[in-house]
């Protein structure tokens, strides 16, 4: 079976990464996550130092202490929840989106019990990414059903909005300074804002038309960067004047730029296509730097998104995207950045079994 799914399967073939010499230079420390196959996404940097990941195909959250090397996974509530996005609120407990089961999730990490909200509209299918405004109220993307929602954890009312744009596909989110949810339209050329007091959704057209923003940072001057996952680029936006700017990405149109984050003065950028792993800089306000490619002087080489189109035992849900590897990039406290990572390994003859999860941390 193994010797079949890879002939029949292969890994599809990558545009070479653009390694450019420059002054970043980054150290790489690596963990391996105890459940093999678990596809680990979307890490979060907890208040306490920890990093927290959602194991999808496993149906666990897990938890590092990147000081002892401890970790730790949580089994949650119902089977087949396919975790999704992470956010901490000020308790120091775990919010999830539960992909699969369209629910809400909390995760008390001291006792390991799991409370459940589920969206209140049966259509509302996918819930994504989500975080914190600075009331304490939980915001969230839920991608398929085109909507972005509200919860209130004091009472756990949720308020689900409809984009204005059909088929949108609201996916990353981030809160700026201000409190205003700020999220991309994956499924169109837009950026979108939802008024925290009427909810009414305000988006911002991209200039080109084929623009498909994935993921999103907001810098300390409230400037939203977003990777354009279609094009290879990267840009940004000012929510003041909608005014856009773009770069594009040094390894070309199919670079696949996919996870985000400002850290230290500038924005760091993790593309999935190439041979490398490397990210690309934007000091604010200056020329871009080059992509990072090496660790010290030695060329750092690690294999991504290496999903095969679906087959038997992959249990993503149909109308999700089979091209991209589901690697994201977070920001610790002490501004250290990481993503979570896997590398093909077919296992037990189940294809979705091919990733062989790392946790790896940059400090730049």
């Amino acid at each position: 079976m193994i010797d079949y799914l890879i002939k029949s399967f292969p890994e599809r073939k990558r545009p070479p990464a653009a390694i450019i010499d420059g002054p970043v230079k980054a150290n790489i420390r690596m963990w391996d996550v105890p459940t093999q196959g678990s596809r680990p996404h979307d890490p979060l940097a907890a208040r306490d130092g920890s990093i927290w990941w959602t194991g999808q195909l496993a149906n666990k959250l897990g938890r590092l202490d990147p000081k002892t090397g401890a970790i730790r996974e949580y089994t949650l509530k119902s089977a087949f929840t396919a975790p999704h996005g992470l956010a901490e609120d000020k308790a120091g407990q775990i919010w999830f989106t539960g992909n699969n089961l369209a629910l809400i999730g909390k995760l008390d990490p001291l006792t390991g019990i799991v409370t459940e909200y589920p969206l209140p509209d049966a259509n509302a299918k996918d819930p994504h990414t989500l975080n914190f405004d600075q009331r304490g109220m939980l915001w969230f993307t839920v991608q398929q059903a085109n909507i972005v929602g509200r919860l209130d954890p004091a009472t756990g009312a949720i308020k689900l909005v409809t984009s204005p744009t059909p088929k949108s596909r609201p996916y990353g989110l981030q809160i700026n300074a201000r409190g205003i949810p700020v999220f991309v339209e994956f499924g169109a050329n837009k950026i979108a804002t939802i008024d925290p007091a009427t909810l009414a959704i305000r988006e911002y057209p991209l200039p080109n038309p084929d623009a498909r923003p994935r993921r999103l940072a907001i810098d300390p001057d409230g400037m939203v960067w977003y990777v354009d996952f279609a094009r290879g680029y990267l840009g940004r936006l000012d929510l003041a004047t909608g005014a856009v700017s773009e770069w594009p990405s040094p390894s070309g149109a199919k670079s696949e730029p996919y996870g985000i984050v400002f850290t230290k003065g500038a924005v760091w950028y993790k593309r999935i296509r190439g041979q490398a792993e490397h990210h690309r800089a934007l000091r604010s306000g200056q020329q871009p730097v080059p992509e990072l490619g090496d660790s010290g002087r030695r060329r750092y080489r690690a294999q991504y998104g290496c999903y095969p189109r679906r087959q038997p035992g992959d249990r993503r849900q149909p109308d999700q995207s089979d091209r991209a590897g589901r690697d994201q990039i977070g920001r610790a406290p002490d501004g250290s950045f990481f993503v979570m990572a896997g590398h093909s390994r077919p296992k037990d003859g189940v294809v979705s079994a091919r990733l062989c999860p790392a946790i790896h941390v940059f400090l730049t």
